[in-house]
């Protein structure tokens, strides 16, 4: 069934007792990530819908690009094990002409003073001042070692090497131009390896609480595993993302400062707009829908209440957003986190020429090598079909192409 109804399309069952609705109309939307969805909303404490971005795709858990209410409950694994993963971008008032006709150079020094990738060398070898000034000015560390009270297996090592950093995977830095010419800076992160580890061990205990419960939920997917609201792990969860989602926003403030101290050190004098946006798309809150309390949690979604700004980036060579909310009731004030996979990084490696990925970032100063060939743009969705879907939920306030692309 996919009854197209209003501004979004039904995508449940036929008698399903939990609605989904999906902002999906042009775009695909794969069988398993349909099955993945209806999994999820046969949870009795789920609802009163799930709403489903344009940039839906398969997803490990929970779908990505899903907005999942809960009441009483909480999943660790839809909010996923990249905690507090978004986005942060800042305009200048530098302009096009401002920049050097070669951007290698300055891609070069930006990815010498950011980490990229993951493993020790994505890692601070000796750690900045800036990153030093910015634990001290938080209480991250501090609340960390509240929270290795009780889970003490939660490593707080890699804290401040990895602050400031930028992972691999699809998180990115990037140089854009919006539709006036002027000088962007973006970028994509998380809560890197600490937040990796929070998530993926409280996912494990979800799942253990499973086995011991006596209630009756059926469960069509070990990894919609939960807590309760009331159970101690509830609570000790909660306070553990809430940690996570805090760091990953920490992190983007202190990967912008050291992008921004790079180009001051390679371009004319420049200063920064008010136009500033730093914005999660994986994570849990409480919020109020409908006159109810519901824990919100977004896999890959954004927050877009009336007024609100966000950023839906594209691919490394296609077309990025700033957009302003419209605050649309029935998805819960969201709106997509990005283009969405088309294709799995399996099948993108075994599709996708190194000649193809070239031509499709010719127009970028970007790595050009195999090791990003899952990241090309051709294994995403089509941006403009994607936004076109999504046309109810937000409005473009700017449209903006990178002119550098830095992966990890």
């Amino acid at each position: 069934m996919n009854t197209q109804h209003a501004s979004f399309d039904l995508l449940h069952a036929e008698g399903a007792t939990t609605p989904i609705k999906g902002w999906t109309h042009g775009v695909p939307v794969e069988d398993q990530a349909r099955q993945q969805l209806r999994n999820i909303t046969t949870l009795p404490f789920v609802g009163p819908w799930v709403a489903v971005m344009p940039d839906v795709h398969l997803g490990i858990g929970a779908t990505v690009g899903s907005v999942v209410p809960t009441k009483g409950a909480i999943i660790p694994a839809a909010v996923g094990v990249d905690i507090g993963c978004g986005m942060a971008a800042v305009r200048t008032t530098l302009r096009a002409d401002d920049l050097p006709d070669d951007l290698s150079l300055l891609r070069n020094s930006i990815e010498r003073s950011v980490p990229v990738g993951n493993g020790p060398g994505g890692e601070h070898r000796r750690i900045p001042d800036s990153v030093e000034t910015a634990l001290e000015k938080s209480n991250l560390v501090a609340r960390l070692a509240k929270i290795r009270q009780k889970h003490p297996k939660i490593r707080p090592d890699k804290l401040d090497r990895q602050i400031g950093t930028l992972g691999g995977g699809n998180h990115f830095i990037e140089i854009c131009l919006d539709e006036a010419d002027r000088v962007w800076v973006m970028l994509h992160s998380g809560s890197r390896g600490t937040g990796n580890l929070i998530g993926t061990y409280f996912i494990e205990l979800a799942r253990r609480e499973l086995e011991k419960r006596v209630l009756g939920f059926h469960v069509p997917d070990r990894d919609l595993a939960f807590f309760l609201e009331g159970e101690p792990l509830f609570d000790e969860y909660v306070e553990a993302v809430s940690w996570a989602q805090d760091y990953a926003r920490a992190n983007r403030e202190a990967m912008m400062g050291r992008v921004l101290h790079e180009m001051r050190h390679r371009l004319p004098k420049f200063q920064t707009e008010k136009s500033a946006v730093n914005c999660h798309h994986n994570y849990v809150q409480r919020e109020d829908h409908f006159g109810e309390p519901l824990l919100v949690t977004r896999k890959g979604a954004v927050s877009a209440r009336e007024g609100e700004l966000g950023i839906i980036p594209g691919s490394m060579g296609a077309r990025s957003f700033i957009v302003r909310g419209k605050g649309n009731a029935d998805s819960f004030h969201s709106c997509s986190h990005g283009a969405g996979r088309v294709m799995s990084r399996t099948a993108a490696r075994a599709r996708i020429t190194l000649k193809e990925h070239r031509e499709a970032t010719a127009h970028v100063e970007c790595r050009k090598d195999a090791g990003v060939i899952d990241e090309s743009p051709a294994a995403y969705k089509d941006i403009d079909a994607v936004m076109a879907a999504q046309r109810d939920l937000v409005e473009i306030v700017h449209t903006l192409r990178q002119v550098v692309c830095i992966k990890g």
